[in-house]
């Protein structure tokens, strides 16, 4: 695993790409299209062999990256990964859902029963065997992330350019709060609204802040992020703390259930999360 170095005396042929969506909107394979700056650039140094999106095909039996958009929600989706994970060299996961679970996931121990909602007796087939959803990670080995919901379509080509060529760059881990503060903006809790900057991993920019909406936390949270310390904040500046929790599970529902079914023995972020956090 690792980058696919083509800066050599004797070039190997362009490393193989499928792109492949599992339970999502299909928004963060959209968001590969908008990278009109650098989609010719990208696709000229790769080999794209199947984009689920594109084509009827079926999936080739040997490539090289694995991109995977969506959460992992059916029997049938578990075994794909798995089998992505076996061929792939290198397994990069786009977008929420994909990464955190992301919306799928606030559907945790109730997908079957809110399909049934939906579809009453005649569940389509194409539903398949439908398990708890959970990000690609928690069943495969993932090389590389690309977060938030949708995807920034320069973040994803800066990320390919990564495992192609190769990086030192770091992953940033800290909350999105310190770049608002770079950029200015105006904290929303002083004007008693809600935002989710404060455990958010940073990494966009704030680029929902920027345009004058609070975050929603959809890049996950922040390995520095302490939760019990922000429901406090929360209190201080007349947010209650139950809208806090509640905001958490729309991107961080399934990564929550998870450290509280595991106990204080791995909490995230510093802090006993499954307490009073779902």
């Amino acid at each position: 695993m690792g980058a696919f170095s083509m800066i050599t005396d004797n070039p190997r042929p362009r490393p193989r790409v499928v792109v492949v969506g599992l339970a999502s909107c299909f928004g963060c394979q959209l968001q590969i299209t908008n990278s009109e700056p650098h989609l010719m650039e990208l696709l000229d140094q790769i080999d794209l062999e199947y984009w689920q999106l594109v084509t009827s095909e079926d999936m080739p039996d040997a490539y090289d990256v694995a991109i995977i958009e969506g959460s992992v929600t059916t029997r049938e989706s578990e075994d794909l990964v798995r089998r992505v994970r076996e061929k792939a060299a290198h397994v990069m996961a786009i977008g929420a859902c994909a990464v955190t679970g992301g919306v799928t996931g606030m559907a945790e121990n109730a997908l079957a029963r809110r399909v049934g909602e939906v579809y009453g007796d005649a569940v389509p087939e194409a539903c398949g065997q439908m398990i708890e959803p959970r990000p690609v990670d928690a069943v495969i080995t993932v090389d590389s992330r690309v977060y938030c919901c949708p995807i920034d379509a320069r973040d994803f080509a800066t990320q390919l350019q990564r495992v192609l060529f190769g990086s030192n760059a770091v992953r940033e881990e800290r909350a999105l709060c310190a770049d608002c503060k770079r950029n200015e903006n105006d904290c929303f809790f002083n004007q008693g609204e809600l935002c989710m900057g404060l455990v958010t991993r940073a990494g966009c920019n704030a680029r929902c802040v920027n345009r004058g909406r609070p975050c929603f936390g959809c890049a996950g949270l922040s390995s520095a992020a302490n939760l019990d310390s922000t429901r406090q904040a929360c209190e201080r500046y007349g947010v209650p703390a139950a809208r806090f929790d509640k905001a958490l599970q729309m991107f961080s529902q399934v990564p929550l259930s998870q450290a509280g079914r595991q106990g204080d023995d791995e909490p995230v972020a510093g802090t006993a999360v499954g307490k009073g956090a779902r």
